[in-house]
């Protein structure tokens, strides 16, 4: 080191090198890694070295790719900087021009104009099936179909189809089957283990699970997670390391905040079932949800007003629940599909899926059960 005041306070105290027993993972903040010499570098490229440039790889994110990797009983794990970067890099790892994709009419609305709007820009076709009504996917799979696209529970509908039995048809047509699990995350299903070959999360939600980051993750097999990680590196959809910090930090209470949220759940939806403001309530049935790993149905509900000119003097007349176009925080949420998450979605195909004007969607946090049903009559009452 120079002895100058100048290169001193650029220099001193940073020893990268130095060996720290933290009990938690640090931050490892920094854009790019520093190498002894050539030799390193080359290691790098040749398979051997981990990390080059944090665009590349950082330990926050290998940290959290790999967690849920374990925890789906996947191979292989990416992160990104959001569930839809996680999407696209699930999306492009298996399609090209000219390729087609099946997958349920009952999608999030940020995937539907990412294939509708986006990918179809590069000759990529999609079709939407009502998997509530078909038996089969024979007729509907071309010989450029490549992909099939299915969510656990569905967004904002919460639908639960015979997963198995979905990709047990994809696979006898040699499709690569992609699900998105964040409603369900691995605590209630692990779908990678059901015969998927790619599983999507928007971490922001319940895997980070307290509304203060923005990340997503993709896992599968090792061969299909190169390639989608080299599409994240050069899309630039790579999550920052404080992003992947706070992820993982969510993730350590998953388990505890999903029994919770989901016992919750349960009895508001009970509660909605019986209120005479509700059209009808939206909430996954245990007959659909016995190939679940836990007795629990997932922690959203859904409702429809009864009379729809109310919709406006409901979201008004809520007090600490908040309306938030996201979900899976700790604390109880709602949301507007129409007008936020499914805003892409064409008024006929909004009618056709069921999510009209009077429909609320409705993410239960871990506050007492007797509070949130409390606040949600005084709201429906007034």
């Amino acid at each position: 080191m120079g002895e100058r005041f100048e290169t001193k306070t650029v220099h001193i105290g940073h020893e990268p090198l130095r060996q720290v027993k933290s009990k938690s993972t640090p931050i490892y903040q920094t854009s790019v890694f520093a190498f002894a010499g050539l030799e390193e570098v080359e290691q790098f490229y040749t398979g051997d070295g981990e990390y080059l440039y944090t665009r590349n790889g950082n330990p926050n994110q290998a940290e959290l790719s790999d967690a849920i990797a374990a925890l789906e009983r996947a191979e292989a794990g990416v992160s990104a900087a959001s569930g839809m970067g996680a999407i696209m890099a699930g999306l492009l790892s298996v399609l090209g021009p000219g390729d087609h994709v099946l997958a349920s009419h009952e999608i999030y609305g940020g995937t539907y104009a990412l294939l509708y709007k986006e990918l179809s820009r590069f000759g990529i076709e999609l079709t939407s099936i009502n998997l509530n009504e078909e038996a089969s996917l024979a007729d509907h799979v071309r010989p450029n179909t490549k992909l099939f696209f299915l969510e656990t529970i569905t967004n904002p509908l919460l639908t639960v189809v015979d997963m198995p039995y979905w990709i047990e048809q994809a696979k006898q047509h040699g499709l690569t089957v992609m699900v998105d699990n964040t409603f369900a995350t691995p605590y209630l299903v692990q779908p990678y283990s059901l015969g998927a070959n790619l599983v999507v999360h928007s971490a922001t939600k319940y895997i980070g699970g307290h509304s203060d980051v923005t990340s997503g993750v993709l896992v599968g097999d090792p061969e299909r997670i190169a390639r989608a990680r080299e599409i994240v590196v050069n899309y630039g959809a790579s999550l920052s390391p404080f992003e992947a910090w706070l992820t993982a930090r969510g993730l350590k209470t998953l388990a505890i905040r999903m029994e919770r949220q989901c016992d919750n759940a349960s009895q508001v939806a009970d509660f909605l079932e019986k209120h005479s403001a509700i059209k009808r309530v939206y909430y996954p049935s245990k007959e659909a949800t016995s190939f679940f790993h836990r007795q629990k149905q997932g922690a959203m509900v859904s409702f429809s007003l009864a009379d729809e000119s109310k919709i406006y003097d409901f979201y008004r007349a809520l007090d600490w629940i908040k309306f938030a176009p996201s979900l899976a925080g700790v604390e109880t949420s709602v949301s507007h599909p129409v007008t936020t998450s499914h805003r892409a979605f064409t008024e006929e195909q909004r009618q056709a899926t069921g999510i009209t004007m009077g429909l609320v969607r409705l993410s239960v946090g871990i506050e007492a059960a007797e509070d949130i049903i409390f606040e949600l009559n005084r709201a429906l009452q007034k």
